[in-house]
């Protein structure tokens, strides 16, 4: 038989005889690895060497096409499964301008115009209607979030007055939240509520039961007798809001209309206090703030909103104290109560705060 002749892309030519490959097995290997390393420079095989070839083939793991009969029998097999699948697709009717020369596998590399437009309107059609109940959520993240502060506001209070065996006092004032800058004198005062906390440094209430007049805890000589417990804290589009008294009977006592009635002179809100007796400043001695809406906490723990009741008449305390808030839009007061309202409430003798949501 003659010399079998492997044509590469390299310079470099390989010649085998094939009864030596048959005779000398180690000649066999030795050429298994020439036929090895031509592979890596590009060897290009003629099907017609094939059966001649096909155990150093093997050894090497050269992969070879099969024989012309081979290959029509393969793609007649393929072509016809290939149509089945095709016919049976949901997709064949999208594909009516395919050019004649597209294999099956191009088909499928991507989505058609049609198909992604009819995935965007899905989408779409979804935002809109998910996006209120989104609104409505995050409203009500944020009235309890608020409604939180405010409760650990009251907390840092009472707990600083019993642990320093002092009196403090909590204040609450709100201001124009159409105005970024703070503090500003804007009206209407509405959507940015502001409290502070000041306490007593030497133990005692400053002043003498009962009041005749409106008392300012930091003027003089008194400015060196408070000290101020905590930075300012700011919650903006809330509103102060005088709640009336719950309409449904309880139990339960854990819903915003079933809650235990507070107090009438007992509440911080729009039109509560309606005479205020005690104020004081931010800072201490100063007058960028002036909060006349204030809660007393004594050195046991026992707190008090400033009311004509307690601190002119010396009237025992009130046993349910309340702070309303209702969330705004800006500046602009709600014509009708909104659906998310929250009361803060706290009892006279322990102090103890509790938050009732609608």
């Amino acid at each position: 038989m003659p010399p079998i002749t492997f044509r590469a892309q390299s310079v470099q030519t390989f010649r085998l005889s094939s009864q030596n490959m048959a005779d000398s097995k180690s000649y066999g290997v030795r050429e298994a690895k020439k036929i090895a390393i031509g592979r890596t420079r590009g060897v290009v095989l003629d099907h017609r060497d094939i059966p001649h070839l096909r155990p150093i083939l093997t050894m090497t793991g050269i992969s070879h096409f099969p024989n012309k009969m081979e290959r029509s029998k393969r793609a007649r097999i393929t072509r016809s499964s290939r149509e089945a699948l095709w016919s049976a697709s949901p997709l064949r009717r999208f594909w009516l301008h395919r050019p004649k020369n597209v294999s099956s596998l191009q088909r499928f590399n991507g989505f058609t115009l049609l198909e992604l437009l009819i995935v965007v309107g899905i989408i779409g059609l979804l935002m809109v209607l998910i996006a209120p109940a989104f609104t409505t959520i995050k409203g009500g993240t944020d009235v309890t979030s608020a409604a939180y502060t405010i409760k650990g506001v009251l907390d840092t209070a009472r707990t600083y007055a019993k642990a320093n065996n002092t009196y403090v006092w909590v204040g609450f004032f709100e201001e124009n939240v159409a105005n970024p800058a703070s503090p500003n004198l804007d009206s209407p005062a509405v959507g940015r509520l502001i409290m502070s906390i000041v306490a007593s440094k030497d133990g005692t209430m400053l002043y003498t039961l009962p009041l005749g007049s409106v008392f300012t805890l930091d003027a003089p000589p008194n400015q060196t007798a408070l000290i101020q417990v905590s930075k300012l804290v700011k919650i903006d589009n809330f509103h102060l809001k005088t709640f009336v008294a719950p309409t449904s009977t309880p139990p339960p006592f854990d819903s915003f209309d079933t809650r235990p009635t507070p107090t009438p002179t007992a509440q911080i809100g729009d039109t509560t206090p309606s005479t205020p007796y005690l104020t004081f400043h931010y800072p201490v001695g100063g007058s960028q703030f002036t909060f006349a809406k204030v809660i007393q906490f004594s050195p046991r723990g026992e707190g008090m909103v400033d009311n004509s009741n307690f601190f002119a008449s010396a009237a025992t305390l009130a046993p349910i104290s309340e702070i309303g808030v209702e969330p705004t839009h800006g500046a602009a007061v709600p014509t009708s109560t909104p659906a998310n309202v929250v009361a803060i409430q706290f009892t006279g003798f322990g102090g103890e705060v509790k938050i009732y949501r609608r």
